[in-house]
């Protein structure tokens, strides 16, 4: 008799853990509906001969997410922007940019381009833990936003498709948003538990994510990361390296983010081909956020 309550104890303690650990994921219904608004702030400074040019860029909107479909392992979604405003100015030439999406003014291409990008729908296939699976629809979408500028040169026309789907191609897309998607483990995970996973792109990021902490309804969850930016453009190559640090609240029902905050400091150099490939010192520090809004 003792012999089998020493084994019920004992497995019952080996079995505690477990009842205390949670699946954190997505479970999204069909029909569905998140709006959520992101605003983004990015300071870029370099020197060069003893001076510095500070690039500052502003960006806001709102982004519609809508549940199609669900499978046993992914959910099949259309989302949108429903609005962007974008301001960038320097420290030595002021405005640089100026865009309201949603007021357009026909004597300027930009207001025009970023105009034909809303309310037009990409389809995204979601893992359950967050991973961008597939994204489709960015192609059509460079398509429109080149079409929307008005340029018939088709010299002119290809370079500015492939300037813009280095931003909003199906693939520029999917590395963008995994940043506020893919945040949850494979595995039950316990209070204290931390796990791990990547995505790339522009800014590729090692993630250790922690479960910090759980109520009724809620989780709360930190991230670190060590990033690494490699963009280049015709004029010009940015590589650099640096950490990034998010805190995240989400609701255990659905799975979808309530707030996310991202904050990311990086240094390296900027190559200016106009200058002989010169090195140029460069950081860039940035704050982006993420709301739902019910």
């Amino acid at each position: 008799m003792m012999k089998n309550g020493a084994i019920f104890v004992y497995a019952l303690l080996w079995l505690m853990p477990v009842f205390g650990q949670t699946k954190l994921q997505y479970n999204l219904k069909a029909g569905e509906v998140y709006t959520v608004k992101q605003e983004a702030n990015q300071i870029i400074s370099q020197e060069l001969d003893g001076a510095i040019h500070e690039l500052n860029n502003n960006i806001s909107g709102l982004l519609e997410f809508k549940v199609i479909s669900e499978t046993d392992s992914t959910f099949n979604i259309d989302f949108e922007f429903k609005d962007l405003n974008m301001l960038m100015t320097s420290s030595i030439q002021g405005e640089l940019m100026k865009i309201n999406a949603k007021e357009v003014q026909n004597s300027d291409v930009q207001s025009k381009i970023y105009n034909s990008l809303l309310n037009e729908p990409f389809h995204m296939v979601l893992g359950k833990n967050g991973d961008i699976l597939q994204v489709t629809g960015g192609d059509s979408l460079v398509a429109k936003m080149s079409r929307a500028t008005g340029i018939e040169d088709e010299f002119t026309l290809n370079m500015m498709k492939k300037s813009l789907e280095k931003e909003f191609g199906s693939e520029a897309l999917s590395n963008s948003y995994e940043q506020m998607t893919f945040i949850y483990p494979n595995v039950p995970v316990d209070i204290g538990d931390n796990w791990k996973n990547k995505y790339s792109g522009k800014l590729a990021a090692n993630n250790t994510w922690t479960l910090e902490q759980l109520t009724d309804s809620t989780a709360s969850i930190s991230g670190e990361a060590s990033v690494v930016m490699d963009v280049s453009e015709p004029a010009s190559t940015l590589k650099l390296s640096g950490v990034q640090s998010t805190r995240i609240e989400t609701d255990l029902l659905s799975g979808f983010i309530i707030s996310m905050k991202v904050e990311g400091n990086s240094k390296g150099v900027t190559f200016m081909t106009q200058m002989g490939d010169q090195e140029i010192p460069t950081t860039i520090s940035s704050t982006t956020t993420y709301t739902l809004i019910r």
